[in-house]
């Protein structure tokens, strides 16, 4: 694998060849024999192939034990953050822990050479680093639109996250004017609604998190803006995110990229003392989950919540005290925080922990 081809390659016409290959080219599920099959004549003929969109293949079980552990060392080794991304998210992590001359373990696994830039300690400085819990609040329109669930905003709401289907999901919107579907109310009691930004206050405050904490959220813009932060900003005043950290200037190279923006918020969520998610699926928390399990040695918490339990408690919240609130909440958090072994067809990205990418797993 190369980022640049050698110069007796470059003058190609890698379409002409018939050496590109996209996503369109691959079913979702193919086998390594598709990949023996199809690619590697390509390869041999041409000496070139250029995976063009190559999202996510070579991810389903069954995988031979050779190419899963492959995976897990190109993921957790091989990988790493280009230098500017890396640099900025150094950055980034002092200004989270308020002090230079702190760092955290997985520091030099998230941004290399410029871990050391961390532990530069200004003459004289003895105050104690910043210690904060990360939380990546997973409430974008597309998510909210998507989930077919309601949050509150009555009919203005309703009509608005239809129009986003009809535009951006117009087989959802369809399927939903011609199918029954379960109500809204259904949905969420089966825990498949995203928790939205007060619910994970709620869920943070039983936790026992108090005002005190400094907390970092990640994600990109909030459904509902500011309106639905108030509740977060009003409980946690030391509330902070990577836009507040970081000046226009610091980042103005990631503005039009929102991958990079959102690895920026990869590092920050997992160094964090604690991590916590707002929806489980999601791929930026599975794979800071991962990487946290990986190199945390057990010491990296991360709070998963059950969104099907905890969708049962905030129904009966106006209810019931608040010390019966904080035992149920509590419970239901306690029965998804133990570290579990990677089982068939999960993803060896969240679930490092197996035979094929981590040893001992006990």
């Amino acid at each position: 694998m190369v980022k640049e081809l050698p110069n007796k390659l470059q003058s190609l016409d890698l379409e002409a060849i018939g050496s590109v290959v996209t996503d369109v080219d691959i079913p979702k599920e193919s086998k390594p024999s598709f990949y023996l099959k199809n690619i590697i004549p390509i390869l041999l003929r041409n000496g070139v192939v250029h995976l063009l969109g190559f999202g996510n293949r070579l991810a389903f079980d069954p995988i031979p034990f050779q190419l899963q552990r492959l995976r897990c060392r190109c993921n957790f080794h091989a990988l790493q953050f280009a230098p500017k991304i890396q640099e900025t998210g150094a950055l980034l992590l002092r200004r989270l822990r308020k002090h230079e001359g702190h760092s955290g373990p997985l520091d030099h696994y998230l941004v290399g050479p410029y871990a050391d830039s961390i532990m530069k300690e200004k003459r004289g400085q003895s105050a104690k680093a910043s210690r904060y819990l990360a939380i990546h609040l997973r409430f974008e329109i597309d998510m909210v639109a998507h989930s077919l669930c309601e949050f509150g905003g009555g009919e203005e709401e309703r009509q608005e996250l239809e129009k986003y289907r009809e535009i951006h999901f117009p087989a959802l919107a369809h399927l939903k004017k011609t199918t029954k579907l379960p109500s809204p109310a259904e949905i969420r009691s089966e825990g498949l609604c995203p928790l939205t930004p007060e619910e994970a206050v709620l869920m943070l405050a039983a936790l026992g998190f108090n005002r005190k904490t400094h907390v970092f959220v990640a994600g990109a813009q909030i459904y509902g803006g500011t309106r639905r932060l108030g509740a977060l900003n009003s409980l946690y005043p030391y509330l902070v995110t990577k836009e507040n950290l970081l000046s226009a200037t610091e980042l103005e190279p990631f503005k039009n990229f929102s991958s990079q923006l959102a690895a920026l918020d990869f590092i920050g969520c997992t160094a964090a003392n604690a991590f916590a998610m707002t929806d489980s699926g999601s791929q930026l928390s599975s794979l800071v989950s991962g990487y946290r399990i990986y190199y945390g040695g057990g010491k990296m918490p991360t709070i998963r919540p059950n969104k099907r339990r905890l969708a049962a408690i905030f129904v009966k919240n106006s209810t019931i005290e608040w010390k019966v609130f904080e035992q149920r909440v509590r419970k239901a958090v306690r029965q998804t925080k133990h570290i579990q072994s990677r089982s068939k067809g999960r993803s060896v990205y969240r679930y490092p922990r197996c035979k094929e990418c981590m040893c001992p797993t006990d």
